[in-house]
């Protein structure tokens, strides 16, 4: 690299305090998926104080940034999400969310404010730059059908050779890397089923149908699916997170809802499972005189990392950082629309540690109380551009 390493280091370091700036703005002002219209806006008026990015909007909600290198070279997107989560936060701090019911539980805050960090730093480069960088900020990964299969359909990818992204990773220790090549994250289904039976007073259940009852059967012989028809060396999840029912406690209800998600790697055992599922449901509602239906739908593509982009990834987060902190990534059962990309391009999504057990940052994503380690902003800045510059520069 032309830049060197310590001197990478120095102009991240310079801008620390304006990563954390970024984040806590963001934070204090989350917005759901496909409402992110203040945070993209906020993104693009950022953006504009920067030289050389050609700007525009691929959907109403979403960002690009593009840098055009002084030299040919090839085309690299980088996409970071920007959307929060219906959850009401109950942290502490002086810049929790403004918006009741609303939060960054899941690190997005931190990913923009690292692209944002990483386009500033290479904007200022743009003289030795080899080809092109795409920054891709994104809306609506956290809600099916989400943003990333939107902005693929409004060409974001045209003639980009490569993409990649990032996750800050609350259960990853601040300032190491994990990355992995092939299968990394899971393919996240949904499905809901809504059981029907025949309503009337809880003190005479013999002239009912109890669905609370039939429901309760449903949940149990479904983790049966897992536990016993599954291989038990195949990595699949089958979780009930929704029961729905009733009215007053002394009345058995007409129907029950159930809501849950379902994670898979493979292709084909993810079209066995809502067969073995609806078979349950069927033998079950059967038995106990009830009637249902059964709605099943395939979510995002499981995150599977291409091995030579992600081996060339890997090579330069070593160089970089050191073997010590950049470590094996582990496959795990979350999901991530990034897969839309990596179903046009070749794709590699790695994650950084934001973690950190002395500060009591522990709380998982999702939760209500989730935090990054702000130290893990710089990280991730040095981390992206470090890979442009390996790759785009003489």
């Amino acid at each position: 690299m032309s830049v060197e390493i310590s001197e990478l280091s120095d102009m991240i370091a310079s801008m620390r305090d304006q990563l954390i700036r970024w984040r806590r703005h963001l934070h204090r002002n989350p917005e759901l998926s496909f409402q992110e219209k203040k945070t993209s806006q906020f993104v693009y008026d950022t953006l504009v104080q920067f030289p050389n990015l050609l700007l525009s909007r691929p959907t109403p909600t979403s960002v690009m940034a593009r840098l055009i290198g002084a030299h040919p070279g090839p085309v690299l997107a980088i996409r970071a999400d920007m959307d929060a989560l219906p959850i009401q936060e109950e942290n502490q701090f002086d810049f929790i969310s403004s918006v009741p019911e609303t939060m960054h539980a899941c690190g997005h805050d931190g990913h923009t404010a690292i692209l944002l960090g990483t386009a500033r730093i290479l904007s200022e480069l743009q003289s030795e730059l080899h080809g092109e960088v795409r920054f891709l900020f994104q809306h609506a990964e956290e809600l099916f059908p989400g943003g990333a299969s939107q902005m693929v359909a409004a060409g974001v990818l045209d003639h980009v050779e490569a993409v990649i992204g990032l996750h800050l990773w609350s259960p990853l220790e601040v300032g190491k890397i994990a990355i992995k090549s092939g299968p990394f994250m899971a393919a996240p289904d949904v499905f809901h089923i809504t059981i029907q039976g025949r309503g009337g007073h809880a003190a005479m259940p013999q002239a009912v149908v109890d669905p609370i009852l039939t429901a309760a059967h449903v949940v149990t012989d479904l983790q049966q699916i897992v536990s016993r028809r599954i291989n038990p060396l195949q990595p699949v999840v089958l979780s009930v997170t929704q029961f729905h029912a009733g009215t007053a406690h002394n009345i058995i209800p007409e129907k029950v809802e159930l809501n849950g998600t379902v994670r898979t790697f493979q292709a084909e055992l993810r079209k066995q499972i809502p067969q073995m599922m609806e078979q349950i449901v069927a033998g079950i509602c059967s038995a106990h005189g009830a009637t249902y239906s059964f709605h099943y739908e395939e979510g995002y593509h499981p995150v599977v990392n291409d091995e030579p982009l992600t081996d060339k990834i890997r090579a330069v987060l070593i160089e970089v950082f050191g073997d010590e902190t950049v470590i094996e990534g582990e496959q795990h059962m979350g999901g991530e629309d990034f897969s839309a990309y990596q179903q046009s391009v070749p794709g590699t999504f790695f994650n950084v540690g934001a973690g950190n057990v002395e500060k009591g940052i522990i709380y998982p994503h999702h939760h209500p109380r989730f935090t990054i380690d702000e130290d893990s902003l710089p990280v991730g800045v040095k981390a992206f551009v470090s890979i442009v510059l390996r790759t785009m520069v003489d």
